[in-house]
């Protein structure tokens, strides 16, 4: 019995195989700090939770519409044009299991065979497998820490080739917190309307996650006339701190909606009843509730970026959005193999050295397709950051 060539094709998150691992070794009674999951360390806002459990008090727990139900699809709408300036109607929107689900739908629906498709690095994840199990092939983008790891348009142009169908964009981006201004992005527009057969994901979940004064763009707000070669990913999971309730949606071309409305109904059908609820209280809520979670984050950016500049052989970028700092650890991988301290000079042994030797988890930079680099969350508490960097400083120093 074998499995298919499609399964093994892929791997298991690496994020969430991290923080498996860091939670057996917590289990077994070490104090292990675990900085590797990407999800806001709050509660979600009451009055969310209200409408959810209001919800199920009257019995709204059947199934609804595959799409979504029509009031959320209208808190939807009503979102895009609010805060990102774009109108669509309830054929172009579809509410999905997460933001995951959102981009699975997208390559199953638009992806072929062969089918090449562009995405920077560093990137989130699963955006190459879920490629691959689409059948498509992921052009990766090398975009370091020297060009503040943005794609810029030069790059854009050399990946292009005529079986290029998609460009991925992550903004502000996981792993990093880079946040294209408006100008990159219409520099990168300027290269798509030369290619009118590359369509665009603009994965936009973390847009009000922001730090210090930076402002959110996408795509279609640097070049409106794509409107019909973007579809814009967005969910209630880090804004909201409603990672648990596995909503996202999204907002496209109605002949593209409906292709990947009609693969959810074959596969998970409507997102939850409930959840659909909840996230309409926060879209159509009180957006205050953000805001002691954006104070929370931005001090704590400000603190790990000063500390980890500090620590020998580490370097680290301010980011513009997010809630992740993503250090350049080349000169501490260096320095820990000349001293015999690891015996690899990659960022796995890294990690490796980090949790067996001070208990603190930290994601390997390879899992996001940039080797010799660590992503940690910030989505703890500040003690917890302190006591972990502590600890890094002293495995480092």
């Amino acid at each position: 019995m074998e499995l298919s060539k499609r399964v093994l094709s892929i791997n298991e998150s690496p994020t969430l195989a991290i923080n498996a691992k860091a939670q057996k070794l917590k289990a077994d009674g070490r104090d292990v700090i675990i900085l590797a999951a990407g999800e806001p360390d709050f509660d979600t806002p009451q009055h969310i939770k209200d409408a959810a459990i209001g919800a199920i008090n009257r019995g709204f727990t059947k199934y609804t519409p595959v799409s979504g139900t029509p009031s959320l699809k209208q808190a939807v709408i009503a979102k895009f044009k609010r805060d990102n300036g774009v109108e669509f109607t309830a054929r172009q929107i579809l509410v999905s299991v997460g933001g995951k689900q959102s981009f699975f739908n997208l390559c199953m629906a638009f992806i072929n065979e062969g089918d090449e498709v562009i995405i920077p690095a560093p990137y989130w994840v699963s955006y190459p497998d879920i490629v691959l199990l689409a059948e498509g092939r992921p052009v990766i983008v090398e975009c370091g820490i020297e060009q503040g790891f943005k794609l810029d348009a030069a790059q854009l142009e050399a990946a292009i080739t005529p079986q290029t169908r998609l460009l991925v964009l992550n903004s502000p981006s996981n792993p990093t917190g880079a946040v294209y201004t408006l100008a990159e992005l219409q520099a990168l527009a300027t290269v798509l309307k030369r290619h009118p057969q590359v369509f665009v994901a603009s994965d936009d979940m973390y847009e009000h996650v922001l730090l210090g004064d930076t402002r959110f763009y996408n795509i279609l707000n640097a070049a409106p006339e794509l409107a019909e070669r973007v579809i814009l990913l967005n969910g209630v999971s880090k804004a909201y701190s409603m990672t648990g309730w596995r909503i996202g949606y999204a907002g496209g071309p109605e002949w593209l909606i409906k292709a990947m409305e009609n693969i959810q109904s074959q596969s998970t059908s409507n997102p939850t009843s409930i959840s659909q609820v909840a996230a309409e209280a926060a879209l159509n809520g009180d957006q205050g509730c953000i805001a002691p979670m954006l104070e929370a984050f931005n001090q704590r950016h400000d603190f790990v970026v000063s500390r980890f500049n500090a620590i020998r052989g580490l370097k680290c970028l301010s980011a513009g959005g997010a809630f992740y700092a993503f250090v350049d650890a080349r000169g501490a991988i260096a320095n820990l193999l000349a001293e015999g301290k690891i015996s690899a000079g990659t960022d796995m042994a890294l990690a490796a050295y980090l949790l067996e030797t001070r208990d603190v988890a930290v994601v390997p930079g390879s899992a996001f397709g940039a080797e010799g680099y660590f992503r940690i969350s910030f989505a703890t508490s500040m003690a917890n950051l302190e006591k972990a960097l502590d600890r890094i400083e002293q495995a480092l120093a």
